[in-house]
C-alpha cells in the first residue's frame, strides 16, 4: 500500500480564479480488457453486467489508492489522469505502480463463475488542457491533447497481462521501474514510429554515484559536521537536519558528510544510511534497508544468503541463545524489494529490535543513523527515529540521527536539533559547475552563460539542462524547460492554494514588475486582495519585491513553468486588461504666474556689484567702447541671439563680390591697450559687464580670438512712441562667443559675407586701436583682389603684427 502523503492543494477554481483551465502534464492511463468482443458475445447480458461490475470495481479501486481521477469509462475500456488537478512530481510513477497492480489483482481476483480476465493498459505522459472543476471521478472531457489518443494506442501493442510505455513516461520512471525496449511501432496517425517500453517490475535504484566537483557547500558541510562530532565527543545525541529544495544537492551533501566523518578521535564512526523511495509498499521500508546496509545485503539476494549474512553481522551483538531468533525476525523484515508483506503483524517488533541493535552498538563505537528524503517516509520512521534519538539521549551513548528533506516537511523536529540550510549556490559556483558538466558531456564550455540565469543555483537543474543539450537539444537559446525540473516545479506550483497560484500566473505573465493593484485588475479581484497573498508568495520564495514597488517571480524556470501554464486565451485576456490600467504618471505640476518686474529692483541687481569686480570686469573693453550707448540698443544687444545670424545680403544690381575669408584675431593685445595691472586685474574672455555692440554697430571683436554675434530681438523692442522714455537696464545675458576657425583653401565657402564690410565695421568698433585693424583689412583687400598674392588665397591665414613689423 502506497503511504507517501500528497499535499491537497485547494482546488483553483476558488476565490474567483480565472483561468478554468490549464495546460498541464499529465500521465494518461488506458485499460482495455483482451478479446471482450468474443467474450460478451458468448456470455448472458447478465453475466456481462456482473463481469464488468467486478472488473471496474478493482481497477477503479487501484486507481484511486494511487491517487488517480477515473476521468470516462468507455465500454469496457477504462481511462485514468495522474497529476491531472494536482502534481507530487511522481505522476508516470504513479501511473505505472498503479497499471502493474491491475494486472496483480485481476490475476488473483476470482471471478464467480466467470472466466478469467486479461487487460492491456498503455501510459502515455504529455500536455493536455485540462478542467480543473471537470477533474475528478466520472469528470467525462476533462483533459484534451495528443497524449490521450497516444495512450489509447499504445495499450494495443501492451501483450496480455503488460503494460506500454511511451518515451517520456520511460524517462520518468527510469531507475524505479525494470523496462524491457521493444522494437518501435507505427500508431495511426502519427508520421513516424513511436519508440515503446514495457514495464515488467519494480526495481530498487541503484546508489547515486557522485563523482563531479563538491562545490558551494564546503560551509554547510563545515557547519553539519561540527554538530555530528560535538555529539560524539560529548555524548549528547542530536538530530541534524540538512533542508533543501529539489535539486539543491541534499544527497550529495549527504554523500559528503559521511566521508569526512570516517572517525572523531581516531575512533571508527559507524553509519547506517537510508533512502526513502516514492510510495513504498510498506511503511518500514527505510528501515529494512538500514539493516540491508549494515548486513550487506541487497533486494535481490536469496533468503539463505540473508540469513547467512545476518547471522555474521549479528554475532557481536547478539548472545548466541538469542541470535536464531534475531535473524529470523529481521529476516522478514528485509524480505521482498520493498520490505515484506503489509500483512506481516511482527514487523513492528522487528523493527524494535533493530532500534536495540543500534543502542548495543552505539555503547561500543560511536553511530550515525541517516534517512534521505524522510518527507517522503511515513509517520511509523520518524517515529522509529525519534524512539532512537531519546533512548540515546538517556543512555548518553554517542549516537547522531542526520535526515534530509524538503522545506515544506511539517514533521517538528525533537531537541536538540541542528537544521542546516541549502542555499541557492552563487552564480560563480554555479558557473563552475556548467562548465565541468559541460566539458564531461562533450559540449561547448561557452553554452554556461546561457544556462547560469535558467539553472537558479540549483545543482540539480544544471545537471538537467546539460542532459536535455546532450540528447538533442540544439542550442540553450530556445531550450525548453527539461522535464525533470518541470515536474519539481509544477509540484511546487500545486501546493500552493487557489489565490497564490492565481497571483503567480499573473505576476509571470508580465515581463516587467507587477504591482499589486496590476494583479488586482488582471484577477478581476477587488481593490487591496492581492497585496497579502503576493507578500506570502515573497514569504515562500517564489515571489521578489524589486525597487520600483512591484513584484517579480524569483526564479526563471518557475516564471518559464507558471507562464507555460495559461492557456493562450488567458495570456490575451491578461494583456488586454493589463494594457487597460492607468498608468501612474508624474503629478501635473501648475504654471507658474510670472511675479511682477520692479525696474528699481532690476536696475539694483545690476548696478549695485562690488566697485572692484566691476570695474575690473569693465577695464579691458574700455578700449573698444568708442561712444556711449543708447538704453535700448543696450537691451537689444543683449538680448539673446539667433544660433546662426544670416549673413547682409548685398543689394539687387550691386556688383558681386569675391567671397574670401576673414583674418582671425588672435590673442595678442593689439597697439594702444593697457596690460592689466595689478589694480586692473586680466579678466575671463566671455566677461559679461562690458555693453555688447548695438544694432547699429557690426559686430566687435574681444582681442582673445573669439567673436560674439548677438543680434537685436524683436520681442524686447519698445513702440515708437515709447522710446524716448527711459527704461530700466534689462538683465544682461551671456552672448553667443563663437571661436573664429582658421580658413582653409580658396575653394572652401566661407562663413562670413564680404571681407571688406567686416573690416570696416571692426575699425569703426575698435576707435583709436583701428589702425592696425584698417591697415590689416586693407592688407587682406589688396591681396584678395589681386588674385590672393597677399597669402589669402594661398589657403594661410597670416597672423597678426604690429604694422611697422608687417610693412618691413
Amino acid at each position: 500500500m502506497p503511504t507517501t502523503t500528497i499535499a491537497d492543494a485547494t482546488p483553483a477554481t476558488s476565490g474567483r480564479w480565472p483561468v478554468p483551465e490549464e495546460r498541464r502534464m499529465v500521465t494518461v492511463l488506458f485499460v482495455d480488457i483482451v478479446g471482450s468482443t468474443a467474450l460478451v458475445t458468448r456470455l448472458d447480458p447478465e453475466d456481462v453486467r456482473t463481469l464488468q461490475r467486478a472488473y471496474f470495481d478493482t481497477v477503479g479501486g487501484v486507481l484511486r489508492r494511487w491517487h488517480g481521477v477515473v476521468e470516462k469509462y468507455i465500454g469496457d475500456a477504462v481511462m485514468a489522469l495522474f497529476g491531472a488537478r494536482d502534481s507530487d512530481g511522481f505522476d508516470a510513477y504513479r501511473a505505472v505502480r498503479a497499471g502493474l497492480e491491475i494486472q496483480r489483482a485481476l490475476d488473483r481476483r476470482a471471478l464467480a463463475g466467470g472466466p478469467r480476465l486479461r487487460v492491456r493498459i498503455g501510459v502515455a505522459t504529455g500536455e493536455a488542457v485540462v478542467d480543473l472543476a471537470g477533474a475528478r471521478d466520472g469528470g467525462h472531457g476533462a483533459a484534451s491533447g495528443a497524449v490521450i489518443t497516444t495512450a489509447a494506442r499504445l495499450q494495443e501493442y501492451a501483450p496480455p497481462g503488460g503494460v506500454a510505455l511511451c518515451a517520456a513516461t520511460h524517462r520518468a520512471t527510469a531507475g524505479l521501474v525494470e523496462q524491457r525496449r521493444v522494437p518501435p511501432v507505427a500508431l495511426a496517425g502519427t508520421a513516424s514510429p513511436v519508440d515503446v517500453w514495457h514495464a515488467t517490475a519494480l526495481v530498487r535504484p541503484a546508489p547515486v554515484r557522485h563523482d563531479g566537483p563538491f562545490l558551494g557547500r564546503r560551509r554547510e558541510l563545515a557547519a553539519a559536521r561540527d554538530q555530528i562530532v560535538r555529539a560524539v565527543r560529548d555524548r549528547r545525541p542530536r538530530w541534524v537536519s540538512l533542508v533543501g529544495s529539489a535539486g539543491s544537492g541534499r544527497s550529495r551533501l549527504l554523500h559528503e558528510l559521511s566521508r569526512s566523518v570516517a572517525t572523531v578521535d581516531a575512533v571508527a564512526v559507524r553509519w547506517c544510511v537510508a533512502r526513502c523511495l516514492p510510495y513504498p509498499d510498506h511503511p518500514l521500508a527505510p528501515v529494512a534497508e538500514l539493516v540491508r546496509g549494515f548486513a550487506g545485503l541487497r533486494a535481490t539476494d536469496p533468503p539463505a544468503w540473508v540469513r547467512r549474512r545476518l547471522g555474521t553481522a549479528l554475532a557481536a551483538l547478539v548472545p548466541p541463545e538469542r541470535l536464531p531468533a534475531a535473524v529470523s525476525t529481521l529476516a522478514r523484515l528485509v524480505a521482498g524489494p520493498d520490505g515484506a508483506d503489509p500483512a506481516d503483524a511482527g514487523l513492528a517488533g522487528a523493527a524494535a529490535l533493530w532500534r536495540e541493535l543500534l543502542l548495543t552498538l552505539a555503547a561500543r563505537q560511536p553511530v550515525v543513523v541517516a534517512v534521505d528524503d524522510v518527507d517522503r517516509a511515513a509517520p511509523e520512521v520518524t517515529g522509529f527515529l525519534r524512539a532512537l534519538l531519546a533512548a540515546a539521549t538517556g543512555r548518553r551513548l554517542p549516537l547522531a540521527v542526520v535526515t534530509a528533506h524538503r522545506p515544506q516537511w511539517a514533521e517538528p523536529l525533537p531537541e536538540p536539533s541542528a537544521p542546516v540550510d541549502l542555499r541557492p549556490l552563487g552564480p560563480v559556483d554555479s558557473g563552475r559547475l556548467l562548465r565541468h558538466l559541460l566539458r564531461r558531456a562533450g559540449r561547448p564550455v561557452a553554452l554556461a552563460d546561457r544556462l547560469l540565469p535558467l539553472v537558479d543555483g540549483s545543482p540539480g537543474h544544471a545537471a538537467a539542462y546539460v542532459r536535455s543539450l546532450v540528447e538533442g537539444a540544439d542550442n540553450a537559446a530556445d531550450l525548453p524547460v527539461p522535464e525533470p525540473v518541470r515536474r519539481a516545479v509544477d509540484a511546487r506550483l500545486d501546493r500552493l492554494d487557489g489565490d497564490q497560484r492565481a497571483a503567480l500566473m499573473a505576476v509571470a505573465s508580465r515581463a516587467a514588475a507587477c504591482p499589486a493593484p496590476t494583479v488586482d485588475r488582471l484577477l478581476d479581484w477587488a481593490p487591496g486582495r492581492a497585496r497579502p497573498v503576493l507578500r506570502s508568495l515573497v514569504a515562500l520564495g517564489l515571489l521578489a519585491t524589486r525597487p520600483s514597488g512591484g513584484y517579480a517571480v524569483a526564479e526563471a524556470v518557475v516564471r518559464q513553468v507558471a507562464y507555460a501554464r495559461l492557456p493562450r486565451a488567458v495570456r490575451a485576456e491578461f494583456a488586454r486588461r493589463a494594457a487597460e490600467a492607468p498608468r501612474p504618471g508624474p503629478a501635473p505640476v501648475p504654471a507658474a504666474r510670472p511675479a511682477p518686474v520692479d525696474a528699481a529692483q532690476t536696475a539694483a541687481l545690476h548696478t549695485t556689484r562690488p566697485a572692484p569686480l566691476q570695474a575690473a570686469l569693465a577695464a579691458p573693453v574700455r578700449a573698444l567702447q568708442p561712444a556711449p550707448v543708447h538704453t535700448t540698443q543696450a537691451a537689444a544687444a543683449h538680448a539673446v541671439p539667433p544660433p546662426h545670424p544670416a549673413p547682409a545680403r548685398p543689394p539687387v544690381g550691386a556688383p558681386a563680390r569675391r567671397p574670401s575669408t576673414l583674418t582671425p584675431l588672435t590673442g595678442r593685445r593689439p597697439a594702444g591697450r593697457p596690460a592689466p595691472t595689478a589694480s586692473t586685474p586680466a579678466t575671463s574672455r566671455r566677461s559679461t559687464s562690458s555693453p555688447a555692440p548695438t544694432a547699429a554697430t557690426p559686430t566687435a571683436h574681444l582681442p582673445t580670438g573669439l567673436r560674439t554675434a548677438p543680434t537685436p530681438n524683436p520681442a524686447t523692442a519698445r513702440p515708437a512712441g515709447e522710446r524716448d522714455r527711459p527704461s530700466p537696464p534689462a538683465r544682461p545675458s551671456r552672448p553667443r562667443v563663437v571661436p573664429l576657425r582658421s580658413p582653409g583653401p580658396s575653394t572652401q565657402r566661407p562663413r562670413v559675407g564680404d571681407p571688406g564690410n567686416r573690416c570696416r565695421g571692426l575699425a569703426k568698433a575698435a576707435g583709436d586701436a583701428g589702425g592696425e585693424v584698417r591697415w590689416r583689412a586693407a592688407r587682406f583687400r589688396d591681396g584678395a583682389a589681386d588674385g590672393g598674392t597677399a597669402g589669402a588665397g594661398r589657403g594661410r591665414t597670416p597672423s597678426v603684427r604690429a604694422p611697422a613689423r608687417a610693412a618691413a
